[in-house]
């Protein structure tokens, strides 16, 4: 948009930059054949942006009206008047919030087997959750990792079928049902996890290299009510870029529930 010679105004949030802020080394991103630390892509981004004129606001949107134009932002205390918005808020991930999780996110808690399969090359992984992202991201990680045993809180699965049968049917894959993560262990690294069997309450200890965690994604879509969603609260698109509101265009992962990668968002 600023190549194009458009006033662009980035409502970044405080908290900018996206899932890449929770990624340590990225490694699929063309351009950087040694990979790149997520939060280092993230601020070249930025200043390629602001090289070219875009201001950047890094303050939470409140809510946007686009009930009639020119459309209204608002922004804490501020509001914006446009012709044109383009939504790229993000999804983001739920997390299992127990202790240990937050401050190993990067350091073997992730919740991305593509992005992060790689560095669990001959260990021992868990995966947590029971639909077909969860099944996905297991098979994904038997490429790499020595053992992956699927961790669910309840007795079956609820993913499709063939992705259960795939998952049955792999030798590297155990699976635990009626159980849960109760804490993540280790001082700078996951070293093991806390296991609850939630029929008999029992906790035991696991020793892990890394847990994925797999339960799902919450689409950044709240502050527009005018907007379309779908099932999954993701904002529907037409033709790749357009919403139901002539003038409010999508890009990345707020409307994709599918691939979750920084080229595709990009």
């Amino acid at each position: 948009t600023t190549r194009a010679d458009l006033k662009t105004l980035v409502i970044s949030g405080v908290k900018w930059g996206g899932q890449l802020m929770l990624t340590t080394l990225v490694e699929n991103f063309p351009g950087f054949p040694e990979g790149i630390q997520g939060p280092d892509l993230m601020t070249s981004m930025r200043k390629q942006a602001e090289k070219f004129g875009a201001e950047f606001l890094d303050e939470d949107l409140i809510s946007a009206d686009f009930s009639q134009k020119p459309f209204k932002v608002m922004v804490s205390d501020k509001t914006f008047q446009t012709k044109s918005v383009i939504i790229a808020t993000g999804a983001d991930t739920k997390w299992l919030e127990v202790p240990g999780e937050k401050e190993k996110i990067g350091r073997g808690v992730s919740s991305c087997a593509p992005c992060d399969g790689f560095f669990f090359k001959n260990k021992n992984v868990i995966v947590v959750g029971g639909g077909d992202s969860a099944m996905e991201e297991a098979l994904v990680l038997t490429k790499f990792a020595t053992s992956v045993t699927l961790v669910h809180r309840k007795d079956s699965f609820r993913a499709s079928e063939i992705m259960q049968k795939r998952v049955k049917e792999n030798p590297k894959i155990k699976i635990m049902y009626n159980s849960e993560v109760a804490e993540i262990l280790g001082q700078q690294n996951v070293t093991g996890v806390k296991i609850k069997n939630n029929q008999t309450n029992q906790i035991s200890e696991m020793p892990i290299d890394g847990v994925f965690v797999a339960i799902g994604h919450i689409p950044n879509t709240g502050a527009f009510k005018d907007i379309e969603l779908d099932d999954l609260g993701f904002i529907k698109v037409r033709d790749h870029f357009l919403t139901n509101k002539e003038g409010v265009f999508v890009a990345g992962d707020v409307h994709d529930a599918h691939y979750k990668q920084a080229i595709t968002a990009a």
